[in-house]
């Protein structure tokens, strides 16, 4: 079957030329424009052996990671038709684990595939030069190739699943917010760099991490050698392990499971509800995203905050306070802010929210679907501020540090607030008021400081190891990082499912709380 499918390949990619004279002309030109740059990124990566052996490997490292991560990204977002869709060979009777392992190997002879052979081969040219074994360089390349192979199919899988039929505009848009929070910092933080006498050493310690990662691991097998080769060795066959996993996990889903057919005109005209999965939590979460997106109340607050995030710290630059160190204060701010604005959800939604308790909602789907608004709306904000706030203090090693305390701040007031909306809501405007028209009645104070005090409580080891690393102490840093994840994360699990109990329990409650607004 491997060599009927290897057939099958070329015959698409001769087909490919079989086209009217325009299309010919405008795939060869495409065709040519790739291989031109292709082959300078290879010549690139063999002329490495005229420069010192850290910087090769450093470069090799970096420029490996980049092209896995191209691998699996690009096909979410491109949303091309796959050649090799399993789906296609249902008709013919073979068994699941045949087709996985079949396409697998067909996959290298394409276009995609042979371009990353060739980088593959021009990397392990470029560290035999150095010095590295053969079997290590060729040991390397084998692994990068698999990795990209096995990567680039689960993506197009599930692009093939999950996204094909729900593509629209919501989803564009969400997809390129999500490439822009990774793009714009490692942009920023490539600019930001010293590139005079040599690579900065804020690179080769980037490198350092990604060794271990499942991107950078299969191309750092060619230039470590000792404990950090094993190191490297482990995590990239670890990840080949997993993605072949997947891979044949979901080449049994999608030849085993039949779809119901939903006209794309359909689903496009949902907005957000096509969009989001076919569950309680994701229908909550669409109208959720509508109302915050479409009511001045949510929008307010969404302007306001991180504008007075950046307001508050002005009085400490006309004080003399250095703009390196004020830069640091913005971040945390927002990110506390943002976690609170949810304290009051219920009272916000009040029109809605007998729609949940109607149709029977669990709690944690309801407690889970609104915060898929704030989190849409957070995470690029902080992305963009860290980012900002670490160009202008200038010491990137204090990043993991400031997202640790970020992330707690955010997290814990999401835990916090998504308890608090149930326990103790408070009149806010009706809708269709202005965003700063007052109510009649008066109260929340004490539920506004619960929340934002306790999200400072919690989050006190992450801020006081962050305050340690701004005298230099890079394991402070990291400290930090990791308490504020951990800390973060479980007062959001936490609150999730205790504000999901207290949801379903006081549904009479929240119902006389609605309808006297």
């Amino acid at each position: 079957m491997v060599a009927h499918v290897l057939r099958l390949r070329l015959a698409l990619l001769i087909g490919a030329l079989n086209a009217r004279p325009a299309v010919v002309a405008r795939r060869l030109i495409a065709f040519g424009v790739l291989a031109v740059a292709v082959a300078a990124v290879c010549v690139a990566f063999v002329r490495l052996d005229r420069v010192p052996a850290d910087e090769a490997a450093t470069l090799a490292v970096v420029g490996g990671a980049a092209l896995i991560a191209g691998f699996l990204l690009i096909p979410l977002f491109a949303g091309a038709d796959d050649p090799l869709d399993p789906r296609r060979f249902v008709t013919t009777g073979a068994e699941p684990r045949t087709v996985a392992w079949t396409v697998a190997a067909a996959s290298p002879l394409g276009v995609p595939g042979v371009v990353v052979l060739a980088i593959a081969v021009a990397m392990a040219v470029a560290a035999t030069g150095h010095g590295a074994p053969v079997w290590q360089a060729v040991l390397s390349a084998v692994l990068l190739v698999a990795t990209t192979v096995l990567a680039s199919r689960c993506a197009m899988a599930v692009s093939a699943v999950a996204l094909r039929d729900r593509r629209s505009p919501q989803l564009t848009g969400l997809m390129v917010t999500a490439a822009g929070v990774v793009v714009i910092p490692v942009a920023a933080f490539a600019f930001s760099l010293e590139w005079s006498g040599g690579l900065p050493s804020p690179l080769t310690e980037a490198a350092q991490v990604l060794a271990i990662t499942p991107f950078g691991a299969a191309p750092a097998i060619a230039v470590r050698a000792g404990g950090a080769l094993v190191a490297s060795l482990l995590v990239a066959v670890g990840t080949i392990v997993l993605l072949a996993l997947a891979w044949y996990l979901l080449v049994q889903l999608m030849m085993t499971r039949t779809e119901r057919p939903v006209p794309v005109r359909e689903r496009r005209g949902l907005g957000w509800f096509a969009v989001m999965p076919g569950l309680p939590g994701g229908a909550v979460a669409a109208r959720s995203i509508v109302y915050w997106f479409g009511d001045a109340r949510y929008l307010a607050n969404v302007i306001v905050v991180p504008i007075a995030s950046i307001l508050i710290v002005t009085p400490l630059l006309i004080v003399g306070v250095p703009l390196q160190t004020v830069a640091l204060i913005p971040p945390p701010i927002l990110a506390l802010f943002l976690g609170w604005l949810i304290h009051n959800d219920l009272a916000y939604d009040s029109t809605g929210v007998w729609l949940h308790i109607s149709a029977g909602v669990r709690g944690v789907a309801d407690r889970i679907g609104r915060l898929v608004p704030i989190l849409m709306i957070g995470i690029p904000l902080l992305a963009l501020m860290i980012t900002g706030s670490i160009w202008l203090h200038g010491r990137w090693a204090v990043l993991p540090a400031l997202v640790g305390v970020c992330i707690s701040l955010f997290a814990a007031g999401l835990g916090l607030g998504s308890i608090a909306s149930v326990a103790a809501p408070y009149a806010v405007s009706r809708p269709g008021e202005g965003p700063f028209e007052q109510p009649q009645r008066t109260g929340g104070g004490v539920t506004q400081a619960v929340v934002l005090f306790g999200a400072i409580v919690f989050s006190a080891p992450s801020l006081w190891w962050g305050w340690l690393s701004l005298s230099g102490d890079e394991d402070a840093a990291w400290t930090s990082f990791w308490s504020g994840i951990g800390v973060g994360v479980g007062v959001l699990v936490v609150g999730i499912a205790v504000g999901g109990a207290l949801f379903e329990r006081r549904t009479g409650r929240i119902m006389e709380f609605a309808e006297t607004l």
